[in-house]
């Protein structure tokens, strides 16, 4: 038996769940970090789990960026309002979702498809059902075809997928993803020992200047990661109830 099956989580064994438990429970939001240097195969290692996080259709519409330029990094941490999870942190990354380049993303999927020939299934639903679901035209053009095509078939066929009708469903699908591969970060980071804060106060467009990025790239959060200084957690973790947002129907 290879290792990976043998620790391969099931219902009556659970290797990982002690680890993971205390991965989770230990994440907290560091705002001030010591002077400790993130190694770079660490960081790399983070950055491979993170890209590992699920997303739809495995169209993976994430970058990080990961600020090490000195001037870059000053003018960041400005643009973060100076706040100590940023200016303190040894790592500065932005999560940036692409809304624009599905379209290469599928020609890489069917590339890298680990099973040749591709089998025609994923074929046809990479090229004809994913550019319908994703496609919005010029001004959203498309829009009002996709809305009457879906309400069509919702009346004839029963429950159907909604596609995305704009470009700004088209951003929010694309953040979403992105947010998974950024807890995955987070949690690899704590992982190795490391800590972080996604942060969301930051003067977005100023960022996008900085970083150069296009009307396609959305900075989803900043995210300032190091070691943890003894100072860094403000206060003690704490949730709401779970009765108050649990709701089973």
């Amino acid at each position: 038996m290879s290792d990976t099956v043998s620790t391969l989580a099931t219902p009556t064994q659970t290797p990982q769940l002690e680890a993971f438990t205390q991965v989770v429970e230990q994440r907290r939001s560091v705002r001030r970090f010591t002077e400790t240097v993130i190694p770079d195969d660490v960081l790399d290692d983070c950055l491979r789990l993170a890209m590992l996080a699920p997303s739809s259709s495995n169209l993976q519409p994430w970058e990080f960026f990961v600020i090490e330029s000195d001037d870059i990094r000053k003018k960041a941490n400005k643009i973060c309002m100076n706040q100590n999870a940023a200016r303190t942190a040894n790592k500065l990354i932005a999560i940036v979702a692409h809304t624009n380049n599905w379209q290469q993303s599928i020609k890489k999927v069917l590339a890298d498809y680990p099973i040749k020939p591709v089998p025609k299934k994923v074929k046809e639903y990479y090229t004809k059902v994913v550019p319908l679901d994703l496609a919005t035209g010029p001004m959203n053009v498309l829009s009002p075809a996709k809305w009457g095509a879906t309400t069509a078939m919702r009346r004839f066929k029963g429950p159907t997928k909604s596609p995305y009708y704009s470009a700004d469903a088209v951003k929010n699908w694309a953040c979403i993803n992105a947010s998974l591969a950024a807890q995955n970060l987070m949690l690899a980071l704590r992982a190795h020992g490391f800590d972080s804060c996604p942060m969301m106060g930051f003067d977005e467009p100023a960022m996008r200047e900085l970083l150069g990025l296009d009307n396609g790239q959305s900075i989803v959060m900043m995210i300032g990661a190091g070691e943890r200084a003894d100072n860094g957690i403000y206060h003690a973790q704490f949730r709401f109830e779970p009765e108050s947002m649990i709701q089973r129907v």
